[in-house]
């Protein structure tokens, strides 16, 4: 479904504070969306990202903004919520221990139920399968399946009123991202992108998150507004 079909319709987007979903929140927005931004606060280690993700919702203008504890990091098995497990700062082959497992499903199921009551026929999510670490999560397949999940599991669904999952960057390189970005005035100076930031909110500038960030704005050749350690 095109994204300007949204175009004065509620649209639920998920912005976790990072470079992704700051530019799928100004598309959401662009396309005439009324966007109410969905953080999870799921106990991650870069729990920084919950304020960038603050400053990202109001400069961009969401209606709303929740910030929604739902602690699944005692599952464990990933870097990103076990900080008994060091995040990589080397790319490796496979799926890396950064993948939270289930998140995205979690992430997504979460923003249905608010969809649902806001009546909001719209989700986006950041989800990029050209630039990434692998996670299987973040795929095209992914999207499409929770999409027709989404229309059997819920009231709205079977009474027709269909949902749609939109993952506007899932195609496109980081530095197409970065630029689409721009044109569209996000502001990445107030983004956080890095798995391992100090408690400052300044990037480690070696993990998966930040090479491929860096090498998005070398490539788009627009100026690195982040703040590394």
């Amino acid at each position: 479904m095109p994204a300007d079909a949204d175009a004065g319709r509620k649209a639920v987007v998920l912005v976790s504070g990072g470079l992704d979903s700051a530019t799928v929140l100004a598309l959401a927005r662009a396309a005439g969306a009324r966007c109410y931004a969905l953080t999870l606060d799921y106990g991650q280690r870069h729990r920084v990202e919950l304020e960038a993700a603050r400053r990202v919702a109001q400069q961009l203008g969401a209606a709303d903004q929740r910030v929604v504890k739902l602690d699944i990091g005692w599952i464990g098995g990933s870097a990103l919520t076990d900080t008994r497990i060091a995040v990589p700062h080397e790319s490796s082959p496979g799926i890396p221990v950064t993948y939270v497992p289930a998140r995205n499903s979690v992430f997504l199921s979460i923003a249905l139920g608010w969809a649902e009551v806001l009546g909001a026929s719209a989700i986006y999510i950041g989800a990029n399968a050209v630039d990434y670490s692998g996670y299987p999560d973040c795929r095209p397949e992914f999207i499409r399946a929770f999409e027709s999940l989404a229309n059997l599991a819920t009231r709205a669904g079977v009474e027709g009123k269909a949902f749609h999952v939109h993952a506007p960057l899932m195609n496109m390189r980081k530095h197409e991202i970065i630029r689409t970005g721009a044109r569209l005035g996000v502001d990445y100076a107030l983004t956080l992108s890095c798995y391992d930031p100090d408690a400052a909110g300044r990037a480690c500038g070696r993990c998966d998150a930040c090479r491929l960030r860096a090498q998005g704005f070398a490539e788009a050749g627009v100026a690195d507004p982040t703040r590394y350690r």
